[in-house]
């Protein structure tokens, strides 16, 4: 991955897996009403609460699965997923999530494999389609990402645009696809101009397109925010202004850099003068 050209973290969508329990288990015991319960409800009953009991089993330990994969503890994420999917076959969560741990793990097939089951099972889940969407461009395969993107905030009332126009800008930016780019991650900082990620990626797709005024102003949007500094986002105002002209501010931000993180591969690479690289 290029310099800036970051996702971070958390590449991975949020689940979904609100589960309002108390409401399914108070459908499986209502009655129809005052007065006697035919033989057939008294039959149905049994098979109602078996069927919230499932679900709600299946849930606890999806949400589980959650914990330890937010710890790195893949092998039991993976255990509870399974133990969840046995519970209720039909989850599309668990099928997402699963997708999530052997993406961490490096398995990109069985990924590949469980987020389209996922979609098979709910094929309007726009947080599997983001997932799927940045594991193809983890695989290079640029266009099938962005398709998956697209599908993504094609659908109604999506929640995290912001995040999947940044990682669509990415995924261009990756490609090569440079003005496209920008477009997506311009779309993202219009959405959460406080969100350092959309900032930090703009600035350096105007960088690399040679606008470096522009660039200069997001970057410095990014380094405003003291608990977002860090020497990715040093090195690059350095290397903005160094194409700038403007030297001097280019040396001030290298001592900033030397000064706070002496031991980073920007630092190294700022005394090395490799400003092109």
């Amino acid at each position: 991955m290029k310099a800036g050209l970051a996702c971070g973290r958390r590449w991975i969508g949020v689940l979904a897996m609100a589960a309002c329990v108390a409401v399914l288990l108070g459908c499986a015991g209502t009655s129809s009403g005052p007065g006697t319960t035919s033989s057939t409800e008294t039959r149905s009953a049994p098979a109602e609460s078996e069927q919230a009991l499932a679900e709600r089993r299946a849930r606890v330990r999806l949400e589980l699965a959650a914990a330890y994969f937010s710890r790195g503890q893949f092998d039991t994420a993976l255990e509870e997923i399974r133990l969840s999917l046995a519970a209720r076959p039909d989850l599309a969560e668990g099928y997402n999530l699963r997708g999530l741990v052997h993406g961490a793990l490096g398995d990109a097939q069985a990924a590949e494999a469980s987020f389209q089951r996922a979609l098979q099972i709910n094929p309007r889940d726009a947080d599997t389609m983001h997932n799927l969407g940045w594991l193809m461009c983890q695989l290079q395969r640029y266009t099938e990402s962005v398709a998956q993107f697209d599908r993504a905030l094609a659908q109604p009332q999506y929640r995290d645009v912001v995040r999947t126009q940044q990682a669509r800008g990415l995924c261009l930016a990756r490609a090569g696809r440079w003005e496209e780019a920008e477009a997506s991650l311009m779309r993202a900082y219009e959405l959460d101009p406080s969100n350092p990620g959309a900032s930090l990626n703009l600035a350096e797709v105007l960088y690399r397109r040679g606008a470096y005024e522009r660039a200069r102003f997001y970057i410095g949007r990014t380094n405003s925010q003291p608990s977002s500094v860090n020497a990715q986002t040093l090195w690059l105002a350095a290397r903005i202004e160094h194409k700038a002209g403007n030297v001097a501010r280019s040396r001030q931000l290298g001592d900033e850099l030397r000064n706070r993180f002496p031991q980073a591969p920007e630092t190294l690479a700022f005394e090395r003068g490799q400003f092109d690289d």
